[in-house]
């Protein structure tokens, strides 16, 4: 939030207060757009293409054995009125929309408050008749009108395609709370903790605790309590398209309300750059590992990647748990498998061709790591914490080049730390998985989440204010792309532009080493060019 962009506002005649809203508006409206076509983009291709795909093909008796199932229900939900276009809709996309548009708002509200306060935007700007509680107001507003918008494009996706007015409308509601609680979840990190990285830290680590209670909700009887205390499994509990309750929302309201009414307080009470959790200052120096550009990189990716790996150490185990229970229903129902087939998930009935469908959305969260690795450079270099290092005769094809290699490495550790665990998991129930499949099937989305990082790398050379927009495009937009043409009878050409249309089926097949060979040409290509664009750019400040 830029003080010459207040200034002019304050020269048209707009008061302050006013003013900051609009540029927290513009700062957020671009993102917030992307993620209401793509929630609801996916719900309408989903629910048309249940009509043409999936209605008439399941029985009763299929339908009552899936929701039986505590492996299936633990992974996508309690399966509710799946002969309804809309309640199949909501099962299939709900949760995956869900953490989309939460991880964007809590992302967003940290950025638009304590990333802006870190980069010194606030400073000039609170000197005048603002207070630090007025600009979280606002912001808290602007998140409100975005998570409006995404839950706008969700309804309107499911009506256009025909489902029922009412349940759209619950699910859009649900959508609508769910953004605003993690938004609000956001605010109160951003007050509470010291800097914009371990504010976004702890709200994702609250958004994963609540995925977990909801997974542990619907597949767990004597938990089923728990549901009451996440979005994610209120959202569950409306059942829109099959019940269609409505005494779960106001619960979801004091969830979305009570953080920001936290955040306020706070705001109102502590200094600009001051937090109620800081560290102390009287702890001896911690020297470790700053003897070397190198060894500084190690320290600073030490912290993210524990906390990316143990996340996904504790979802890969939890699916290779469930291996055995899952292979059991594909089994008893063949049915099931053929229509996943059909949208894209071929393989299911072997634990090798499971594996190999789960090891490709590893690329998702190991894409967006690297990313957000890259995106931190930016951060920190319009913080200014890299002025003083850049004055030492230190290249700058050096400092990023070692940054983007160590994130290469946690890449790495990412991977490994995933095949351990659906392997452990599957030790644990006597799946037929060993040990050296798990390996390959991680490894073998490498190249994906490698061109992330070489994304994000071309934009740190070239557009530097949109560094993890640009490295998340590879996994997300690819993701969703590879869905949408498998899905639909899109020409197959579009198809071929996702790289997820290039990995084989590891540990199910032969690995396709020249497509994984050309991505990772050019992943680290893109990123030779942005080195070479980020040594020839002027610092950003």
């Amino acid at each position: 939030m830029t003080v010459t962009t207040i200034r002019a506002e304050r020269v048209n005649g707009s008061r302050p207060g006013r003013a900051a809203a609009r540029v927290a508006r513009r700062q957020a409206r671009r993102a917030a757009a992307m993620v209401a076509l793509t929630a609801g983009g996916l719900s309408a291709l989903v629910a048309a293409q249940y009509r043409t795909t999936f209605a008439d093909s399941i029985d009763a008796g299929a339908l009552r054995a899936l929701a039986e199932n505590p492996a299936v229900r633990i992974l996508f939900g309690a399966p509710l009125a799946l002969d309804d276009p809309g309640g199949f809709t909501v099962w299939r996309t709900g949760t995956p929309v869900l953490v989309m548009c939460g991880l964007w708002a809590l992302l967003a509200a940290t950025r638009l408050t304590r990333g802006e306060e870190d980069a010194g935007h606030w400073d000039l700007l609170l000197s005048g008749t603002l207070r630090p509680v007025d600009l979280v107001r606002r912001c808290a507003a602007t998140l409100c009108l975005a998570a409006a918008v995404i839950a706008t494009g969700v309804v309107t996706g499911l009506v256009v395609t025909g489902t029922d007015p009412t349940g759209a409308l619950l699910h859009a509601l649900c959508v609508f709370g769910a953004t605003v609680a993690f938004a609000s979840v956001g605010l109160l990190a951003a007050q509470l903790l010291p800097s914009r990285a371990a504010a976004a830290g702890l709200a994702s680590a609250v958004l994963g605790a609540s995925l977990l209670l909801r997974m542990l909700a619907d597949g767990v009887p004597a938990l089923a309590w728990t549901a009451w205390l996440t979005p994610f499994g209120l959202a569950a509990r409306v059942a829109p398209y099959a019940h269609n309750r409505i005494e779960p929302l106001p619960v979801l309201a004091v969830l979305a309300i009570a953080p920001t009414a936290a955040a306020l307080v706070i705001a109102r009470r502590r200094d600009l750059g001051g937090a109620p959790i800081t560290l102390s200052d009287t702890r001896p120096a911690r020297t470790r590992l700053l003897g070397s550009v190198h060894g500084f990189a190690v320290r600073r990716a030490l912290a993210p990647t524990t906390g990316w790996g143990a996340g996904i150490a504790v979802y890969f185990l939890l699916i290779g748990a469930l291996i055995s229970s899952i292979l059991e229903f594909f089994a008893e129902n063949p049915r099931f498998a053929e229509l996943a087939a059909t949208a894209g998930f071929g393989g299911l009935n072997s634990a090798t061709g499971f594996a190999a469908a789960i090891f490709a959305l590893l690329a998702i969260p190991t894409g967006l790591y690297a990313a957000t690795r890259v995106a931190a450079l930016t951060a920190d270099e319009k913080a200014r914490r890299w002025t003083a290092l850049h004055a030492l005769p230190l290249s700058r094809y050096r400092s990023a080049g070692t940054e983007i290699a160590v994130t290469a490495a946690g890449l790495a550790v990412l991977l490994l730390t995933a095949a351990l665990a659906m392997w452990a998991g599957a030790v644990l129930t006597g799946a037929p998985l060993s040990l050296s499949d798990a390996i390959a099937g991680a490894a073998n989305v490498s190249p994906v989440a490698l061109l992330s990082l070489g994304a994000a790398a071309l934009a740190l050379g070239w557009l530097p204010e949109a560094v993890g927009a640009v490295g998340a495009v590879p996994v997300v937009g690819g993701f969703l792309l590879d869905v949408i043409t498998q899905s639909t009878d899109a020409p197959a050409w579009v198809g071929e532009i996702s790289p997820f249309a290039h990995l084989a089926a590891v540990p199910d097949t032969a690995p396709d080493w020249r497509a994984s060979l050309t991505l990772t040409a050019i992943a680290i290509v893109a990123a030779m060019i942005g080195l070479y664009g980020y040594t020839r750019r002027d610092l950003r400040g």
